[in-house]
């Protein structure tokens, strides 16, 4: 049995999208599907959208397979109450299977659960995570991250990724495959993909290096180094790399691939110009490393998804 565990002001996201992907993986296996919606306490409890979902009250940790863990605005709260964190211990303490949907992480953490462990939660609360858990080793680029048992993802959409890669795991990569579909995703997409979030924020960058990566942008043929951005910024490169990461949550050399990826991306699926002249224009020089960035990004290749565009 599947449990989802939710509290006041849960995303409702979080628990309804794997509820989802389970249930349709189920009866591709041709199994009844087995999923129970709980709780701290009992009843409706509400989401933030306002919607309510019927909880039962935690029951024995044995009956369950896997265990996954909403977030949402009320995680502080749910990370304080005793009950839940000595129940989730329980779970994990029995090698049950444990897994966090965006901010879900915080309980997981609060439990003690990822204590030098690999974990990722949702790109805006990563400044605010890595402070209350330094001794987790956060890796907040990931769609989603599995450490042993334990497994935690990225916001909100993530959730489903997540979800199915577990049934990757429990029912083979064909009925993934079918329930990504009957989900109507374009493809599964893999934990090491970047959370494509923050590619949309350097986009429009705001802030104390918005004109830096405004100009970046602009001159993506340019090498772009550390150091050459440092002396663009007029400061140190030491003192750059810290202040950028302070301020933006990502390493500059990890921006400017960002901002070439989205570039490339738009002349691939916009132009009939080929791969290597746009890998050429956007800084990358050498198509195969603009198809592995491409991979972490999209989690396709560039020209898959020249096709896609073309399909549609």
């Amino acid at each position: 049995m599947i449990g989802v565990l939710i509290f006041p002001d849960f995303q409702l996201l979080d628990a309804s999208g794997p509820i989802s992907a389970f249930e349709i993986a189920a009866r591709y296996a041709r199994q009844t599907p087995s999923i129970k919606v709980i709780a701290a306490q009992p009843g409706p409890v509400r989401s933030t959208a306002g919607v309510e979902m019927l909880a039962r009250k935690f029951g024995p940790a044995s009956a369950l397979s896997t265990l996954i863990i909403a977030g949402g605005e009320g995680v502080e709260a749910a990370a304080r109450n005793a009950c839940t964190l000595a129940f989730v211990r329980n779970v994990a303490k029995r090698g049950i299977r444990v897994a966090s949907v965006c901010s879900g992480a915080f309980i997981l953490a609060e439990a003690g659960l990822l204590d030098g462990k690999r974990a990722t939660t949702h790109w805006q609360r990563t400044r605010q995570f890595l402070k209350a858990y330094p001794n987790v080793k956060l890796e907040p680029d990931s769609i989603y991250v599995r450490d042993g048992i334990i497994w935690t993802s990225a916001g909100i959409s993530a959730g489903i990724d997540l979800a199915l890669a577990m049934v990757a795991e429990d029912h083979g990569e064909e009925i993934a495959q079918k329930t990504a579909r009957q989900l109507v995703l374009y493809a599964r997409r893999s934990g090491g993909q970047s959370q494509f979030s923050q590619l949309l924020e350097l986009k429009a960058p705001n802030g104390r290096f918005a004109p830096l990566l405004t100009w970046a942008r602009e001159h993506l043929d340019a090498p772009l180094t550390v150091d050459d951005l440092a002396d663009r910024a007029g400061m140190s490169a030491r003192h750059f790399t810290r202040a950028f990461i302070a301020e933006t949550g990502t390493t500059p050399s990890k921006a400017v691939e960002r901002l070439r990826i989205e570039v490339a991306r738009q002349r691939v699926q916009a132009s009939s110009e080929p791969i290597e002249r746009v890998a050429e224009i956007t800084g990358f020089r050498d198509p195969e490393r603009m198809r592995r960035a491409f991979i972490r990004a999209f989690g396709q290749p560039p020209q898959a998804l020249r096709r896609a565009a073309r399909a549609g």
